[in-house]
């Protein structure tokens, strides 16, 4: 595709597993050339080809990770528009290429900076109910797995949070149940399970979920809740 100049909407998306769209057509990539393309999706500027074939093919010569470089960009199929764009040495991703990890973190920033993007998060929950490119274990990409993972806990929380400012308690539980899921020994996602439940009036929803929480934390940490988090359960039940 470097230098194919077709139109139509290019759809990337990363999150759940790779995927490349054409006009909503599903588009083949082999899996050289879906390195590159991921690569060069997580950077927000043009990189260098020797650098690009470096990072990519570590165990290899320098000539020969040229030479793989070369030949995984030759295999991106012609005639669905350009998903990566080449200037002289410097590879970047399109620009015409819409990315659904670069949609997704745009909202979650919006609306962890206070921002108004929870109603498009609700929108797109099921984008954060999953990560990034799972079943990919490549060096470079382990840390983009974990940041983006911390980033959509935080967002979940978030809007599990502001759900129930606004009465959605219902939408709020299915929330915080796909946060828990996410991470089950990560108190503050319990909590704002916890809270959906208690919002909901559903106390014993809620000592449920506290005591199981308890329990696996016992069982395969060794450690107990927090007093703050036992202490917020039994408010709850009080009132």
């Amino acid at each position: 595709m470097v230098g194919s100049r077709s139109s139509g909407q290019l759809r990337l998306s990363l999150l759940g597993g790779f995927r490349v769209t054409h006009d909503a057509r599903h588009v083949e990539v082999p899996m050289a050339s879906q390195r590159i393309v991921v690569f060069l999706a997580l950077h927000d500027q043009p990189l260098h080809r020797t650098y690009v074939a470096g990072t990519l093919w570590p165990d290899y010569l320098d000539g020969r990770a040229a030479a793989n470089l070369r030949t995984a960009l030759s295999r991106l199929q012609a005639g669905t528009g350009p998903l990566i764009a080449a200037q002289g040495p410097l590879l970047t991703l399109s620009a015409r290429v819409a990315v659904d990890l670069h949609e997704t973190r745009l909202l979650i920033r919006r609306m962890l900076d206070g921002g108004e993007a929870a109603p498009d998060l609700v929108r797109v929950r099921d984008r954060l109910t999953v990560d990034l490119l799972p079943g990919w274990y490549d060096d470079w990409l382990v840390f983009e797995q974990e940041r983006y993972r911390e980033m959509r806990l935080q967002a979940l929380e978030a809007l599990c949070r502001w759900l129930v400012e606004r009465g959605r308690t219902g939408t709020a539980v299915e929330v915080g149940l796909a946060t828990v899921a996410t991470d089950p020994l990560r108190e503050s996602a319990q909590r704002v399970l916890l809270e959906a439940h208690l919002a909901a009036g559903n106390p014993a929803a809620a000592v449920r979920g506290f005591e199981r929480y308890r329990s696996r934390l016992r069982e395969e940490m060794g450690m107990e809740p927090s007093g703050a988090l036992a202490a917020m359960i039994s408010r709850g039940v009080r009132a």
